[in-house]
């Protein structure tokens, strides 16, 4: 048996998968400058266009083939790219480089890629940051129609179902469809834990190991694979006994998953009768039928910023309103909590901000509320659009990226001025809105206490929190093994907060990543955390963990964890805690 990358994949699904290797040559395309005449720009100019019609054409035909039945979530991430066929941004700029520079088309429109790239790695926020994919994925597309390579590398049903899929990288057309022809699982060579493949993976359910660096050349095709995703390894070639265990894994795991459905409309108590609220984290108004699917009780967080990207203006108060009140709708009288926008001057959301400079530290520059209150044409409409919204149904504000008090009281003041406007013009709203903050900076974690007392609500950002305290990027393969959410600075900051709301009687919640991750589950019962806001997908396991946990034990065994807490005990007794409810 040979054992392959152990602990440097990452496992973006708790799912095994056993299958055959089918290895796809589907790496990115490198273009190559060839000057060109005068006399030959109209000719280029028509190919780079047949090209992205092409491209659209072939981006048209996968939408059709997708099952009425698939989230809408999941079919956004198709429309996402026709739309970037569409605009201007990219396909406008390749034909005035053909034009002011001679060349041809692949270089061009290479250069706008580089461009734009640049400008998605400046960007602080991981998430977006990562969204440079789309435009790598929507370049390949016309790339490969302009040097004549116009077959996908999905072939038919019957070659890969039930095959474990071998790429550098994955196109969302190349990722669903697969799935939808029976693939096993996927392994790509690039990626992150928010890449495309790894959002995919997520929401359709397939087991899925990314940024195995070098997997295609050192796993071949045809070959026995295992792959563990929750713990990101691979096995080639293993022997029977091997085989049988994780096939019992396999099969237990695919039983417990059918018996998860039960819990729906089952309550989040624990074993010694402690209510916990379950909420969702949500992106889009489509996401509405899923968070409904899963029971869940609220929206803990709805993310704004995509109203901004891909558009030459910022959205107007009437656009921002449409897309809440669709959501509050949606919900059905559960309550939602909308984050103002979190964007940075690095992130100019497509000319939103064409006077704002780049940022030389973009995580530390002018972003979140820093932004908005700097630029109150973004913020101002916003909160007017939020404030009518909640006259749809139960609405909170939550301000990204508090720091100090001081900002506090200006977005206060500036919402205080809004309702003002608002009742003038005969607008209803709620004007009890409860407003709260996002702990996400130490200092604001450190000055908790003082936050609990001005606001309605903590919301505890763990993603930005680890990366602000450990100093580390964790998309950055160079760097992202010291990304360590049981670092003994990250838990006392967490208890910190979660003590501070308590004293103080203001409801704390936890959105970052760990508030969904069964293996933490246990730890922040026991810290005290009652309010936990995740992906929709998670919501079932997460529930499953609080139904068997006792929170008079658990309490008791973590407050011994924090008196002894040093780096190298956290993980052994996280690790003694879960047991017990798994």
């Amino acid at each position: 048996m040979t054992l392959i990358c152990t602990g440097i994949g990452i496992g973006v699904t708790t799912s095994i998968a056993i299958g055959e290797a089918y290895c796809l040559q589907c790496g990115r395309i490198e273009a190559h400058r060839r000057a060109i005449t005068p006399a030959e720009v109209a000719h280029e100019i028509d190919r780079f266009q047949q090209a992205v019609l092409a491209a659209r054409r072939d981006l048209s035909a996968v939408r059709e083939q997708i099952p009425k039945s698939t989230p809408t979530d999941i079919c956004a991430f198709i429309d996402t790219h026709l739309l970037m066929l569409e605009d201007a941004a990219l396909v406008e700029a390749p034909i005035e480089t053909i034009q002011s520079q001679l060349c041809n088309a692949e270089w061009a429109l290479q250069l706008r890629r580089n461009e734009l790239v640049e400008l998605f790695d400046a960007m602080d926020d991981p998430y977006l940051r990562t969204r440079k994919d789309d435009v790598d994925h929507v370049v390949g597309q016309i790339q490969k129609h302009l040097i004549g390579q116009h077959d996908s590398p999905v072939t038919s049903e019957d070659e890969l179902r039930g095959k474990i899929i071998l790429a550098q990288d994955l196109t969302p057309a190349d990722t669903i469809l697969m799935r939808n022809q029976g693939v096993a699982a996927f392994i790509t060579e690039f990626g992150g834990p928010m890449s495309h493949t790894a959002i995919l993976a997520r929401s359709l359910g397939i087991p899925a190991v990314i940024g195995v660096h070098h997997a295609t050349q050192y796993l071949r095709h045809a070959e026995l694979l295992i792959m563990d995703a929750e713990q990101g390894i691979v096995l080639a070639a293993p022997d029977e006994r091997t085989l049988q265990h994780y096939r019992k894994r396999r099969d237990a795991e695919q039983a417990h998953i059918v018996g998860l459905r039960v819990l729906i409309k089952e309550p989040a108590t624990t074993l010694d009768g402690t209510d916990i609220t379950l909420l969702a984290n949500i992106e889009l108004p489509e996401d509405i039928e899923v968070t409904n699917d899963v029971g869940a009780a609220g929206v803990g967080l709805y993310r704004t910023e995509f109203l901004y990207m891909n558009r030459a203006q910022p959205p107007n108060e009437e656009e921002h309103l449409a897309s809440y009140r669709r959501i509050v709708e949606g919900l059905s009288g559960i309550p939602i909590t909308i984050r103002t926008l979190d964007l940075g001057a690095d992130k100019e959301a497509d000319g939103c901000c064409h006077d704002m400079q780049p940022a030389s530290n973009p995580a530390l520059g002018l972003r979140a509320i820093r932004l908005c209150l700097k630029e109150p044409k973004l913020f101002r409409p916003q909160l007017r659009a939020i404030l009518r919204a909640s006259a749809y149904g139960e609405v909170r504000i939550m301000i990204p990226m508090l720091c100090n008090l001081q900002e506090l009281r200006a977005v206060k003041l500036i919402i205080e001025e809004l309702k003002q406007e608002l009742r003038e013009e005969g607008h209803d709203f709620n004007p009890d809105i409860p407003i709260g903050g996002m702990i996400e900076v130490p200092a604001a974690a450190l000055a908790a206490d003082s936050f609990a007392r001005h606001l309605d609500f903590l919301s505890i950002g763990t993603n930005d929190l680890i990366q602000y305290t450990l100093a580390v990027d964790r998309v950055d393969d160079e760097v992202n093994y010291l990304y360590d959410p049981l670092h003994p600075s990250i838990l006392r900051l967490i208890q910190s907060v979660i003590q501070a709301g308590r004293k103080s009687g203001t409801p704390v919640s936890m959105c970052g990543e760990m508030a969904g991750t069964p293996f933490y589950i246990p730890l922040l019962l026991g810290m005290g955390l009652r309010r936990f806001s995740m992906q929709p997908g998670s919501m079932l396991e997460v529930k499953r963990i609080i139904r068997v946990s006792n929170i008079e034990q658990l309490t008791e065994q973590v407050a011994h964890l924090m008196q002894h807490l040093d780096e190298e005990n956290a993980d052994r007794w996280v690790a003694q805690l879960y047991p017990v409810t798994h």
